[in-house]
């Protein structure tokens, strides 16, 4: 492509659960545009609540497939109002929600290939999906499937040996399976059945696009070890799968030019190359450039912590999937349900509300807490499986009633912490000397918080100050699928990326704190977890 790499720029995409966003970076790695489109308030017309359609039974939760396509219509149509220079865009690729699915109806590639510019996206693909409504990560109306499914090859264990998960309801498996028997015309009636994320990049290249290792590994379908289809799991799940998913591609796969459309359209270059879009998890350990020995913290409405590791070792409890940036390597995926609403509730009870209480009385009381511990579950946890309730233990191991308002503040915190530790270390995650833990969230703008975090991990703590870190990590993998995946590490070619900023160090002699507390607090949560 022609120009100067001071005019290259890189555009990423997420088409997330409440918006579709854009980030374009220049040749350093720099954002130099953004924007955005929120389903719920720019496109009311599809009556959806946070991006989502939550259905009668609670369980089913599905979004309009179409809602997707116009705000990826809208979104570029700001861009063009707002003067973005598309001709200087060398490389593209995106992410989406994770685990939901969209079903192209037969004879849809035939349109998708052919469309004209005078007319919207939408306008030529509203009749081009078999199944309206998408479902997505918000559903969990596939309990019974996912048991069926893990007895199918030999039990939740080996599911989760072969695929990196045991059978988890929002994983697109059982969702596919649901659709092939409650919808069987549907279902026989779609020739290809897309995540969002490969979803957008076939949106882009005009074509259907394969689905990427990282983000197939969400499905409960891929073998995460050979890279390819468990074929027990895609047979459980219906009829001619395979054919529907076509073949699961690397994570940096360069998929080829652009679509005419976007070329005539908004004057997109002609060789912009189009990367293999992933899911948003995988998307954001690439925009949090997440290194071997490192771990990201997000801390927010739920809590997560990723984990880069050489070897899986996959567990009742753990997400491994592929790394979306070196191909032979994993991450583990760790949820804990109880996270920012529950410090909420710790901040309003014994902190009159009021954050700078909270860091007040954190503060004042010492590391490791006396030996006190609590366990903090208001509502059902993923890990311990269905714990639920508020648990405190003296430094005995008693368990106790209560504890004074700065005591429950710091044992909710190092609670909360331990927890992320112990099983980081299940999954097979070590602390080394160069460990940094790379915290996102809400309550990473709270120091008093990551000096906890940084001194039960006895390691730095560093934020990136960036709040759409999937977005920002397809920019930068479209600079690392153009250059040639394979080729270059992803590592070499983000690190002078502006932004990632120190932001604690560990305390001295917090190691020796905490080394033995983990040890105690996996005695009491088999305690708790058995209550």
């Amino acid at each position: 492509m022609a120009g100067s790499d001071v005019a290259k720029l890189f555009l990423g995409v997420e088409i997330s659960t409440q918006q579709v966003k854009v980030i374009a970076v220049d040749n350093e790695l720099s954002i130099v545009y953004e924007n955005a489109v929120k389903y719920d308030t720019e496109l009311p017309h599809y009556g959806t609540h946070g991006g989502a359609h939550i259905h009668e039974d609670n369980h089913t939760v599905t979004a309009p497939t179409l809602m997707w396509v116009e705000a990826v219509d809208l979104v570029l149509s700001k861009m063009k109002n707002d003067g973005f220079d598309f001709s200087k865009v060398v490389a593209l690729s995106g992410t989406g929600q994770q685990h939901g699915s969209v079903y192209w109806k037969r004879g849809a590639v035939d349109i998708l290939s052919n469309m004209e510019p005078e007319k919207s996206l939408k306008v030529q693909l509203q009749e081009c999906f078999s199944v309206a409504d998408s479902p997505i990560w918000m559903d969990s109306s596939t309990t019974a499937i996912c048991h069926q499914l893990e007895e199918s090859v030999g039990g939740a264990q080996r599911l989760a040996s072969l695929s990196g998960s045991i059978g988890v309801e929002r994983f697109t498996g059982p969702q596919i399976a649901k659709i092939s028997r409650n919808k069987p015309d549907a279902y026989h009636d779609t020739e290809r059945i897309s995540l969002v994320s490969s979803f957008g990049a076939s949106l882009f290249l005009g074509a259907y696009a394969g689905i990427d290792f990282a983000d197939c590994s969400g499905m409960n379908l891929l073998n995460i070890h050979k890279k390819q289809w468990e074929q027990g799991c895609v047979d459980f799940c219906g009829a001619g799968l395979v054919e529907k998913l076509g073949d699961p591609i690397p994570s940096y796969q360069n998929l080829g030019p652009i679509s005419r459309y976007f070329v005539d359209r908004y004057k997109f270059h002609k060789d912009c190359a189009v990367i293999a879009f992933t899911g948003d998890n995988p998307a954001s350990l690439a925009g949090m450039r997440l290194e071997e020995g490192d771990i990201i913290v997000t801390l927010g409405t739920s809590d997560c912590a990723f984990v880069w590791l050489r070897e899986p070792r996959p567990s009742h409890y753990t997400n491994i999937c592929c790394n979306p940036v070196v191909r032979d390597d994993y991450f583990a995926m760790i949820v804990f349900k109880n996270g920012s609403l529950t410090r909420e509730r710790i901040r309003d009870e014994c902190a009159e509300a009021s954050w700078d209480r909270f860091e007040e009385l954190l503060k004042q009381t010492p590391k490791g807490n006396d030996g006190n511990i609590g366990f903090y579950y208001d509502v059902e946890e993923i890990i311990p499986s269905n714990a639920k309730g508020v648990h405190r233990f003296d430094a005995t191991g008693k368990k106790v009633g209560s504890f004074s308002n700065a005591t429950e503040i710091r044992a909710l915190i190092e609670g909360q912490f331990l927890a992320k530790r112990l099983h980081a270390e299940n999954s097979g995650f070590k602390i080394e000397p160069n460990t940094r833990i790379l915290a996102t969230g809400g309550a990473s703008a709270n120091k008093a918080i990551l000096q906890v975090l940084a001194d039960v991990f006895n390691a730095p703590v560093f934020t990136l100050d960036v709040a759409n870190s999937a977005c920002l990590g397809c920019a930068y993998r479209a600079k690392h699928g153009l250059l040639g995946g394979e080729k270059f590490a992803f590592v070499d070619i983000v690190k002078n990326a502006p932004g990632m900023v120190l932001a604690v160090a560990p305390s001295p002699g917090a190691y020796e704190v905490y080394t033995p507390m983990v040890a105690m607090y996996r005695k009491l949560e088999t305690i708790v977890s058995q209550s």
